[in-house]
C-alpha cells in the first residue's frame, strides 16, 4: 500500500510539474497579448475621454490632434495577435468606434500596431496604421475638422471651414428631401466625410484612385435588414465634386443620402438598377430637369435607334469600366424608376423596392415584386420601359 501510494505522488508530481510547464510555456505569450490589451484598453478610454495626456502615455502611432475632433462614444481595440522580437512586438487588432448620436452599430476595422518595451516592461505605441489590405480611417491622412448641419456631420481633412459648411447645407436639404419621397422610417440624418482628393478618398475605400475618379461620391455601409442601423458614411471625392455645378452638388449630395436611407430595405436581392435608379430618382425628383437633360448619354442612343434591350446588369455599373455605359446604367435605372413613379405613382415605387429587399434572394425578387406591386410580369415591364424611352427621349 505504501508502495503504491509512493507511485501514485510520483505520478501525480510529473503530471503537476508537466502542467506547470505548459502553463509557463504558455504565460510569456499570453502575458504580452495581455500586457498589450491593457495597454490599448487605456489608450482607448483616453480617445473616449478625449484626454490628451493619457493618450501620449501610451505611446504615439497617431497623433491626438488628428483624431481629438471625432466625436466618438465608444472606441475599444481587440487584440488578435503579438508578434515579439527582443523589445519589440508587433499587434494585430480590430478597431471599432462609434460616432456620438449618429452610428447605432459600430464601424470595426484591421490596425497593425508596432510597440516597444522598456526596461520596466512597459510597452508603448510606436505606430497604429491600417492592416495590409485595410481602409485607411480619415485621421491617417491628417487632422480632423468637423462642422455640425441640422440633420448632418461633416469630418473633414485638408478642407476650408467654410467648404465643410456648405458639404452640410447640402446634406441639410437632402434629408428632409429624401424623407418626403421615401418616409420618415430611417435616421433622418447622414455623416459626410471628405478627405482632401481622390488618392484619400480611394484611401479611406481601401482602392485604386483609378477605381474612383470621375465618381463624385460613394456611400459604404452594410446591406440588409438588421436590428440596428449600419454606420453609413458618404465619401467624398472633392476632385471630382469640384467640377459639379450647383444642382449636380445637390442631386449627388440627395442621391447618397437616399441610399443612407433605404440601406436597411437593400439587399442582396436588391438589383443595382433599381437600388441606383431610385437613388437617382429622388435626387432628381425636385430638381426641375427634363428628361433629355436628366439622361444625354441613353437620349443619345435612342436618337440613334440604340434602345437597350434589357434593363442594366449589376456588372454594367462597374466604376472601372467605359464611362459613356456607366452613364447609360445609372440613366436606365432612373428612367425605369421614374416611369414606376409615372404609371403607377410614388407610393407604390416605394412599395416596390421594398419589396424587391424582401425577397430572400435575387432570383425571383423582381417577378415577384412586379407581379404583386405592380401588376405586371418583367417582360411586359421592359416593353413598357423600352416604349417610354421613345416616348420621353426621343
Amino acid at each position: 500500500m505504501a508502495g503504491r501510494r509512493s507511485g501514485s505522488a510520483l505520478v501525480a508530481l510529473v503530471v503537476l510539474l508537466v502542467a506547470l510547464a505548459g502553463c509557463g510555456g504558455r504565460s510569456a505569450a499570453d502575458s504580452a497579448t495581455a500586457d498589450v490589451q491593457r495597454l490599448l484598453d487605456r489608450r482607448a478610454a483616453a480617445v473616449v475621454d478625449r484626454d490628451a495626456r493619457a493618450y501620449e502615455r501610451t505611446g504615439g502611432g497617431t497623433d491626438f490632434a488628428d483624431l481629438r475632433a471625432v466625436p466618438v462614444a465608444a472606441w475599444s481595440y481587440r487584440v488578435t495577435a503579438v508578434r515579439r522580437t527582443g523589445g519589440t512586438a508587433t499587434a494585430d487588432a480590430e478597431l471599432s468606434y462609434r460616432v456620438a448620436g449618429y452610428d447605432e452599430a459600430p464601424v470595426t476595422t484591421k490596425r497593425t500596431l508596432r510597440l516597444s518595451r522598456d526596461t520596466d516592461g512597459r510597452w508603448s505605441v510606436l505606430t497604429d496604421r491600417p492592416a495590409k489590405k485595410s481602409a485607411q480611417q480619415l485621421w491617417d491622412q491628417g487632422a480632423v475638422h468637423l462642422v455640425r448641419g441640422r440633420h448632418s456631420l461633416v469630418l473633414g481633412v485638408g478642407q476650408s471651414g467654410q467648404s465643410l459648411r456648405d458639404f452640410a447645407d447640402l446634406a441639410d436639404r437632402a434629408v428632409p428631401a429624401v424623407s418626403d419621397a421615401w418616409g420618415t422610417d430611417w435616421s433622418r440624418q447622414v455623416v459626410l466625410v471628405v478627405p482632401k482628393s481622390l488618392e484619400g478618398m480611394a484611401g479611406l475605400l481601401g482602392s485604386p484612385a483609378s477605381s474612383y475618379r470621375g465618381i463624385a461620391a460613394v456611400t459604404t455601409g452594410e446591406t440588409g435588414p438588421r436590428t440596428r442601423a449600419p454606420a453609413d458614411r458618404i465619401i467624398v471625392n472633392p476632385d471630382a465634386f469640384a467640377l459639379l455645378g450647383g444642382l449636380g452638388e445637390q442631386v449627388v449630395v440627395t442621391h447618397e443620402t437616399t441610399h443612407v436611407a433605404t440601406r436597411a430595405r437593400t439587399t442582396a436581392a436588391t438589383p443595382l438598377w433599381l437600388s441606383e435608379g431610385y437613388a437617382d430618382w429622388v435626387g432628381y425628383r425636385a430638381a426641375g430637369r427634363t428628361p433629355v437633360e436628366a439622361a444625354p448619354e441613353l437620349s443619345r442612343a435612342v436618337a440613334e435607334d440604340r434602345i437597350p434591350t434589357a434593363l442594366p446588369d449589376d456588372e454594367d455599373f462597374g466604376f472601372t469600366g467605359d464611362a459613356s455605359r456607366l452613364a447609360r446604367s445609372y440613366e436606365s435605372g432612373w428612367t425605369a424608376c421614374r416611369m414606376i413613379s409615372d404609371r403607377w405613382g410614388e407610393a407604390r415605387l416605394g412599395a416596390f423596392y421594398r419589396a424587391v429587399g424582401e425577397h430572400r434572394e435575387r432570383a425571383g425578387a423582381v417577378e415577384e415584386a412586379m407581379r404583386k406591386v405592380l401588376g405586371t410580369t418583367p417582360d411586359a415591364f421592359t416593353a413598357q420601359w423600352r416604349a417610354y424611352l421613345r416616348e420621353q427621349l426621343g
